[in-house]
């Protein structure tokens, strides 16, 4: 039966921006907070840690996000963990978010001069202090750019959750459209909220760039 679009549909479309919003969230702070010991890993003076996380990078940037989300809902399946759509595409988004964003953070630590780390080890510094006082503030500041401009890219493709049931924004479009026969009107609204999600912040990015340009 076809429904005219009306309130109930919006409100709907808005739950599915709420939880594009929560998995967009959870899928930076986790794949931040992960990709933070990718980086120094990878950095590491360790040459088979660095080896290792070259090989973890290299596995979630070089294969599907779709494929990656398959494996984790149908592959934990498969060996008996069950986990619910939004716990399955809440770790393989974090996975892949640590990934990249470990490997933005490792170009940042490794465009300071050298020179700054050789004088802390001078100076007798600890490991942790190296980086909690010098290294990260400094490189986490170049690397907000990149980081900003991946944030984007991380909202966007949330709309592949959908394939595992989770509905997200563009699968509430999915339902919406399904319903009102109103294909063009369903997801111009949808594409408009993603704009108003994406482009602040791709603004944002390009801001930065230019500042840090400016000032280097």
């Amino acid at each position: 039966m076809n429904i005219a679009f009306g309130l109930k549909e919006f409100l709907f479309l808005l739950t599915g921006l709420k939880w594009t919003i929560f998995l967009s969230l959870i899928a930076f702070t986790g794949g931040g907070a992960a990709g933070l010991l990718v980086a120094v890993a990878r950095t590491a003076q360790n040459a088979a840690l660095r080896r290792a996380m070259m090989l973890y990078i290299a596995v979630f940037q070089g294969t599907p996000l779709l494929m990656q989300l398959f494996v984790v809902y149908y592959g934990l399946g498969l060996i008996g963990i069950q986990l619910p759509a939004w716990a399955a595409v809440a770790i393989a988004f974090t996975l892949n978010a640590s990934a990249f964003l470990g490997d933005i953070w490792r170009g940042a630590i490794e465009a300071l001069p050298r020179g700054q780390t050789e004088a802390a080890i001078a100076l007798g510094l600890p490991m942790l202090s190296r980086l909690r006082d010098i290294i990260l503030p400094q490189a986490l500041r170049i690397a907000q750019p990149a980081t900003v401009g991946y944030a984007v890219q991380l909202i966007k493709g949330t709309s592949l959750a959908a394939i595992v049931g989770f509905i997200e924004l563009a699968r509430a479009g999915q339902i919406v459209s399904s319903q009102t026969f109103a294909p063009i009107l369903i997801f111009g609204i949808v594409g408009a909220i993603y704009f108003a999600l994406c482009w602040p912040l791709s603004l944002y990015s390009a801001r930065l760039e230019a500042k840090f340009a400016a000032a280097r």
